[in-house]
C-alpha cells in the first residue's frame, strides 16, 4: 500500500467526521430531530469531538452542543453530567475566534435555562475566561461572551454578584461604547439583568460610569438598542432615591420622552417604565417629571397604544398623583382621568384594569374637588361593576373596592353618587349615605329629619339630623330615589 492509500484513509475519516458533525449541527436545529439525538447518545460522540486535532470539527461540535443545550434543561444538564464544561472553559482561553464563540454560545445556552445550571458555569472557572473574552480583538467574541454573563447574571443576586467580582461590569460598558450595534444591544441588556437585583449591584453599575454612557444613546434610531437601555435605566432608578435621582442628573429628560411616540411598542413601554421608577420615589421628581411635560406626555402615550404596553404608564400616574394633592390636580388636567376610565373599560386583562383602578382610587382621594373630577367621567358605576363581578379576579375587586371608598369618601357631588343607592351593597352603601349627610347637614335649620333605610338595603337604621327643610334635600336628590331608598319622617 502506497503513502497516499494510507494518508487517503486519514483524509476519508477526517472527512467523515465533519461531514458528521455538520449534519448533527444541522439537525439539531429541528425540534422534531431533538429526541432522537440524545437518545443516540450524540452528547458523549459530541464531547470527544471537541478535541478533535481538526479546529473546524471542534468549532461545528461546539455549536451543534449550544443547539442542543439551547433547547431544553434535560439536554443542558447532560452537557453539565458529561463534563463537556470544563473541556470548554479550557479550550476557550487557547483557541481561535470562532472556536471561542462556538464555545461562548454552549455556556450561554446551558446558563439561561436556570440558576442551578448557572451556577454550574461558574463553579467550572467560565467567569474569568468569559470576561477576557469581553477584551478580544474579535465584536462576536465580545459579543458572545456578553450573552453568556447575562444569562448567568439574570438569574438572582448571587450569581450576578459572581460575575461583577470577576470584572466584567468595567468591560460591559466598555462594549456599549463599540461601534457595533449588536454588541451595544447585549452589554447594555447584561447591566440591565445584573442591576436589577440590588441597590449595592445597581450601584456598582453606576459606579463604572454606565449612566452617562447609556443616557448619551437615548435617541439611537436602533428600536432594539433603545429599549435595552431605558430598561438598564429603569433597573437602576428602581431602587432608591439617590440612584434615581443619579438617572436622573444624566439629563434624560426631556429626551426620554420622544420614546414615549416611538414606533416600537417596546421603546414605548421602557420609557413609561423609566419614567415610573423615577417618579415613584419622592413628591420632589414626580414635581420634576411634571416641570419635564412627563405626565402629559405619557397620557398621550397611553392613549396610542394596547395592552401590556399601557400598564407601567398607569402605574405611574398613580405614583404621581398619591405624593400629593397638586401633583394629583397635575394629572386631572393633563385629561388623565378620562384616558385611564378608558382603559377601566376597555382593558380585556384584570390587572391592566387593576392598576387603573388604583391609579383612579390615588387620583380621588385627596379633595372634593379631586373626587369629582374622577366621578364626573362616569367611572364609579364601572369600578362598582368590577367590584361585583364574579368574573373579576381578587386583585380586581381589593383595587376596585378600595378604589370607591377613596373617592368616595371626598365625593360630595351627589348626581354622580345617586346610581349608587340603587345598585351599591350594604358596605358600600354606607359611604354613600354618609356623603349624602355631609352635603345636607350644613343646608339644614329648622328642621328635623330621620333618614331610615328600607329594609334589605341596609340592616341599620342610619341617623342624619338636618335643620333647613325639603326645598334643600329635594333640589339635591331626585325624588325617585328618595321615594326608593330613603323615608324622611319629620319629628
Amino acid at each position: 500500500m502506497s503513502q497516499r492509500q494510507v494518508l487517503q484513509v486519514f483524509e476519508q475519516y477526517q472527512k467523515a467526521r465533519t461531514q458528521f458533525v455538520q449534519m448533527v449541527a444541522e439537525l439539531a436545529t429541528r425540534p422534531q430531530n431533538i429526541e432522537t439525538l440524545q437518545n443516540a447518545g450524540v452528547m458523549s460522540l459530541l464531547r470527544t469531538l471537541l478535541l478533535d486535532v481538526v479546529p473546524t470539527i471542534q468549532q461545528t461540535a461546539a455549536l451543534a452542543l449550544g443547539r442542543l443545550a439551547n433547547y431544553n434543561d434535560d439536554l443542558a444538564e447532560a452537557v453539565v453530567k458529561c463534563d463537556i464544561l470544563p473541556q470548554l472553559v479550557y479550550s476557550l482561553a487557547e483557541q481561535n475566534r470562532f472556536y471561542k464563540k462556538a464555545a461562548a454560545f454552549v455556556l450561554r445556552a446551558v446558563g439561561k435555562h436556570s440558576p442551578q445550571l448557572a451556577q454550574a458555569i461558574v463553579d467550572c472557572g467560565a467567569l474569568d475566561t468569559l470576561v477576557i473574552c469581553l477584551e478580544d480583538f474579535d465584536p462576536g467574541v465580545k459579543e458572545a461572551a456578553a450573552w453568556a454573563l447575562r444569562y448567568i447574571a439574570r438569574h438572582n443576586a448571587e450569581l450576578s454578584q459572581a460575575v461583577v467580582d470577576a470584572g466584567a461590569v468595567p468591560l460591559l460598558v466598555l462594549c456599549i461604547q463599540e461601534p457595533e450595534i449588536a454588541l451595544k444591544r447585549i452589554a447594555a441588556s447584561a447591566l440591565s439583568d445584573i442591576a436589577k437585583h440590588s441597590p449595592e449591584l445597581a450601584q456598582t453599575v453606576v459606579d463604572a460610569g454606565a449612566v452617562a454612557h447609556l443616557a448619551q444613546m437615548i435617541l439611537n434610531p436602533d428600536a432594539k438598542l433603545k429599549h435595552q437601555i431605558l430598561s438598564a435605566l429603569s433597573q437602576v432608578s428602581k431602587h432608591s432615591v439617590d440612584l434615581a435621582e443619579m438617572v436622573v442628573e444624566a439629563e434624560i429628560f426631556p429626551v426620554v420622552l420622544t420614546c414615549l411616540k416611538d414606533k416600537d411598542e417596546y421603546v414605548k413601554k421602557n420609557a413609561s417604565t423609566l419614567i415610573r421608577e423615577i417618579a415613584k420615589h419622592t413628591p420632589e421628581l414626580s414635581q420634576l417629571v411634571v416641570n419635564a411635560g412627563g405626565v402629559a406626555a405619557v397620557i398621550d402615550c397611553i392613549g396610542s397604544c394596547k395592552g401590556n404596553t399601557r400598564l407601567p404608564g398607569i402605574m405611574m400616574l398613580g405614583y404621581v398623583a398619591a405624593h400629593s394633592e397638586n401633583l394629583a390636580m397635575a394629572v386631572i388636567i393633563s385629561k388623565g382621568v378620562p384616558q385611564l376610565s378608558v382603559c377601566l373599560s376597555e382593558e380585556p386583562e384584570d390587572h391592566i384594569k387593576a392598576a387603573a383602578a388604583w391609579a383612579l382610587g390615588q387620583i380621588g382621594r385627596h379633595t372634593p374637588e379631586h373626587a369629582r373630577a374622577v366621578a364626573v367621567t362616569n367611572t364609579l358605576p364601572v369600578l362598582l361593576s368590577l367590584y361585583m363581578s364574579t368574573e373579576s379576579s381578587e386583585d380586581l375587586q381589593v383595587k376596585s373596592k378600595k378604589a370607591i371608598k377613596n373617592i368616595l369618601q371626598k365625593c360630595t357631588y351627589l348626581p354622580a353618587l345617586e346610581p349608587f343607592l340603587y345598585d351599591a351593597p350594604p358596605n358600600i352603601l354606607k359611604h354613600v349615605v354618609g356623603q349624602f349627610s355631609k352635603v345636607l347637614y350644613p343646608l339644614c335649620q329648622n328642621v328635623d329629619f330621620e333618614i331610615r333605610c328600607e329594609a334589605s338595603i341596609i340592616p341599620l337604621d342610619i341617623q342624619i339630623h338636618f335643620c333647613r327643610g325639603w326645598t334643600a334635600i329635594n333640589h339635591l336628590i331626585t325624588e325617585q330615589s328618595y321615594i326608593l331608598i330613603l323615608k324622611f319622617t319629620a319629628e
